[in-house]
């Protein structure tokens, strides 16, 4: 199976941003708590974001109060950020569409740094580092990630993992048996160490969706092996996602997902 180079990240999911938007579920109330508590998110605090994407997170730092400086490389992702926020909250925001590598944010600058859903697009090692020196001594670190695979036995997942086994596998899936990046806990603790945070914590959350066949269906295309794919292959892909859920599910599938947290402090 072939890979997706974790470049194509900052490319892919644009082609389907408005639908990237409505579609994708928002993050647990838990991950805003967190934020709040244990990250010390608030009014005042400077706070920085990888990958912002249409802005789920960014929506919930700024509701925390929080400035922010999202980066975001594909301006049809920031694009339906900005449109999607009221001026109250926009007033806090500063977007670059910019590489994270690229992105010349100041140095020991902030209290906070995130990304969500979005860290396994880069080069773990490298961008911890910079994480590292944007954050002020005592600053926070989060990354989280919703994964759209089921927490227990799912008939909806037999079913349908045969129809993106010949699809590019992206970056958050493993060939080699281990865990899928996100809960890959002891490489994701282990990359943290090293880049010299402290006090490193994992938190997991499990939660479920009902989807019908047109929910089911848009979701799929904002996956980036969808995305990725050939229009012939997504084609297929959506048929035999529409087949199975209207005539072996009824057209109605509750989905059991899971939400996975990572934080950290610079000492």
């Amino acid at each position: 199976m072939s890979s997706i180079d974790r470049t194509q990240g900052r490319i892919l999911f644009g082609q389907t941003a408005r639908s990237y938007a409505r579609v994708r579920p928002d993050y647990p109330a838990r991950v805003s708590e967190v934020l709040a508590t244990r990250c010390k998110a608030g009014p005042g605090r400077r706070a920085f974001e990888i990958g912002a994407g249409t802005g789920k997170a960014t929506r919930m730092l700024l509701e925390l109060g929080c400035e922010v400086s999202a980066v975001e490389p594909d301006p049809r992702m920031s694009t339906v950020l900005i449109e999607d926020l009221p001026a109250s909250l926009a007033a806090r925001l500063r977007v670059s569409n910019l590489n994270f590598e690229e992105a010349a944010l100041e140095s020991g600058g902030f209290d906070l740094g995130v990304a969500a859903t979005a860290f396994h697009w880069l080069e773990p090692a490298g961008a911890l580092r910079k994480v590292f020196d944007l954050l002020r001594p005592g600053g926070h670190w989060a990354m989280w990630w919703n994964i759209f695979d089921p927490v227990e036995d799912d008939a909806f997942q037999r079913r349908t993992t045969p129809l993106f086994e010949s699809l590019a596998r992206g970056p958050s899936q493993t060939a080699d048996g281990r865990p899928t990046f996100a809960l890959d806990v002891d490489v994701r603790m282990a990359e943290l160490r090293a880049a010299g945070f402290e006090a490193a914590a994992f938190e997991h959350m499990e939660w479920a969706i009902e989807h019908d066949t047109e929910q089911v269906l848009a979701l799929a295309a904002t996956f980036s092996p969808v995305s990725h794919a050939t229009p012939e292959a997504r084609e297929a892909l959506m048929r035999g996602l529409r087949r199975i859920t209207d005539e072996e599910f009824g057209g109605r599938v509750t989905r059991h997902f899971q939400t996975a947290l990572y934080t950290a402090t610079r000492p």
